[in-house]
């Protein structure tokens, strides 16, 4: 019969469970009930309580957040992506680059971050090449979780079990898991994650507008100018040949050859070096043109594109403006203020001809590019007013890029050699960027996961709370009655089965501080070594593909792919169930 400390816990488990499936409160709230409770009745002193708040592996997924924002906002790895994926002109050869890119960078940079860059990636691409994005995105956050887990560091949850390890050291033959106890099982599923994905998944993949697309349809159409650059793969095609008819987002209208207008340029023009193509497109797409490496350039941005901060704009033309009936040279807008136009747009009319020549009327919506001067230039002006801010970009130049890449790749080298802690390592590169203004430290702040810290650290107070009541036992001996008839390797399963449901339909993290301290229970009853009963765990949580709620990366695809819960269980149950069969197979062949 359960005493009076192990009901509590039991019952602020089920209330966990509950709170976390329905959603009536967030995960951080939840989870602080729980220890609220559990410390008012007692079976929690304030020092268990707080010691979570002082675990390292926190402040290094923390750390390893911040690092990932700092890629994002400098756009180092846009330049890596455009560079592996150009030639990709088919939506599986993107799919495999993708994959093949995304799995390996996910086990050493987190894998969270590294999601959020490539989104706005995937669907630029998607648009320039005429495709559905709700075809790439699940693949994107497959492959960063069967990434993120094959090393320690790749996933977030993977270095929760490592917290809830090194809380544990007191128990023989326990220590801290080493960076690679994850390849035997993380490498075979890479490889076989992928053929699934470009076999199987492809075929089961939606094909849906997402958010970001249904709201681009409904955005206003500008005309931009697109010169096609010296080096360029589309000269000597046609217009149909190029593939420039199926640009999502983009219409090509015209093409100029030496001031001579191809109006309505038909598919069998052969372009030339130089044609100014005339294209129609949503604010989005025109945007996608300002920062690629395609094969055209706008030719309005020349100097821009070397400035280390630049901002796309879009403003309207006031009623009371000097711009009436002038055009943007006439202007001379780019003196004036640090900035220069790369797109039109005027309601009830179409636009042709270069920009340059437009005559601007009262309510015309401009998309500008802009440096550092303009806000304070157009601060008094009653020219035109700012509708919006559509993009930042921000180089950093090539020495501070080689830093920090080279220092990203030092400290993930030198931790795996064991010539310095990961925390140490990650601390030192940080405070340098901050000191070398790589990155804003104010925005570096405001980028900081707290959320996902006080989760961490509750759940570690939840695991100590079942470990000291005994209710892990229980549950150890409940596992034990119906899986110890098929030995060691069956127990394995049973666990695998649990964390997996348990992380499915409420959080990876809430599944590890549940299902953790009754595995490794299960080790010491059964005299068993310990890693393979915390590896089964681990991978369990994180290789989850069943569910949007199952893994954090599905959550922040699930609104952009246009997705539906059915989806991820059509697509990633198979995976699930595969990564399941392989880890059970793994792990029973190293350590029975």
């Amino acid at each position: 019969m359960p005493n009076f400390d192990q009901i509590i816990v039991i019952a602020t488990l089920v209330f966990l469970v509950i709170a976390l499936y329905k959603e009536f409160i967030g995960p951080a709230l939840a989870f602080m009930i729980v220890v609220i409770v559990l410390g008012v009745s007692q079976v929690l002193t304030p020092s268990e309580i707080l010691a979570g708040f002082a675990n390292e592996q926190i402040a290094v997924i923390i750390m390893l957040l911040l690092l990932g924002d700092v890629y994002r906002q400098t756009s180092v790895l846009d330049i890596f992506f455009d560079w592996i994926f150009k030639s990709a002109k088919s939506e599986k050869g993107f799919m495999a680059r993708m994959m093949l890119v995304v799995a390996p960078l996910s086990g050493f940079l987190n894998n969270t971050p590294l999601v959020a860059l490539l989104i706005p990636y995937v669907h630029s691409w998607s648009r320039r090449n005429g495709k559905m994005a709700s075809k790439l995105l699940i693949p994107l956050s497959f492959a960063a979780i069967l990434g993120g887990c094959a090393t320690l560091i790749g996933t977030s949850t993977n270095l929760i079990v490592n917290g809830l390890v090194t809380d544990q050291l007191i128990i023989p033959h326990l220590k801290p898991l080493g960076i690679f106890d994850f390849l035997p099982v993380g490498v075979p599923m890479i490889i076989i994650g992928t053929i699934y994905m470009l076999t199987i998944g492809r075929r089961l993949l939606p094909e849906r507008k997402g958010i970001i697309e249904k709201f681009s349809g409904n955005q206003k159409q500008y005309i931009v100018e697109a010169r096609i650059t010296k080096n360029s793969s589309i000269i000597g095609k046609s217009i149909k040949e190029a593939n420039l008819r199926n640009l999502d987002g983009l219409f090509l209208a015209d093409v100029i050859r030496q001031d001579i207008i191809i109006t309505s340029a038909p598919n069998d023009t052969i372009l030339q070096e130089e044609d100014i193509l005339l294209f129609t497109g949503n604010s989005s797409s025109v945007v996608d043109l300002v920062d690629s490496s395609s094969d055209f350039e706008i030719p309005s941005v020349g100097m821009f594109a070397r400035k280390k901060d630049t901002e796309v704009l879009e403003i309207v033309v006031s009623h009371n403006s000097s711009f009436i009936r002038k055009t943007l040279k006439e202007i001379n807008f780019r003196a004036k203020y640090d900035g220069t136009a790369i797109a039109i747009h005027r309601n009830g009319e179409t636009l042709s001809g270069k920009l340059g020549s437009v005559r601007l009327v009262p309510g015309d919506s401009i998309l500008l590019l802009t440096g550092t001067y303009f806000p304070e230039r157009m601060a008094n002006s009653q020219d035109f007013y700012l509708i919006s801010r559509l993009k930042e970009i921000h180089r950093i130049g090539v020495g501070k890029t080689i830093f920090l890449v080279a220092g990203t790749i030092a400290v993930i080298l030198f931790s795996i050699l064991g010539i310095i802690q990961l925390f140490n390592g990650l601390m030192v590169l940080i405070t340098s960027i901050i000191l070398l203004k790589i990155a804003n430290p104010k925005q570096l702040a405001k980028s900081v996961d707290y959320e996902l810290g006080i989760i961490i650290a509750l759940s570690l107070a939840l695991g100590t709370a079942m470990i000291k009541t005994g209710v892990a036992d229980m549950f150890a001996g409940a596992i034990m009655s119906v899986f110890k008839p098929m030995g060691s390797v069956g127990i394995l399963a049973g666990i695998y089965l649990i964390t997996s449901l348990l992380a499915a339909f409420i959080t990876n993290k809430a599944a590890v501080a549940v299902v953790f301290p009754v595995s490794l229970s299960l080790a010491i009853e059964l005299g068993a070594a310990p890693l393979p009963f915390i590896l089964v765990v681990a991978f369990a949580a994180a290789a989850n593909f069943m569910t949007p709620i199952g893994y954090q990366t599905n959550l922040m695809i699930y609104g952009p792919g246009g997705y539906r819960f059915r989806d991820f269980l059509r697509v990633g149950t198979p995976l699930t169930i595969l990564y399941g069969v392989v880890t059970i197979l793994v792990l029973g062949f190293l350590y029975f």
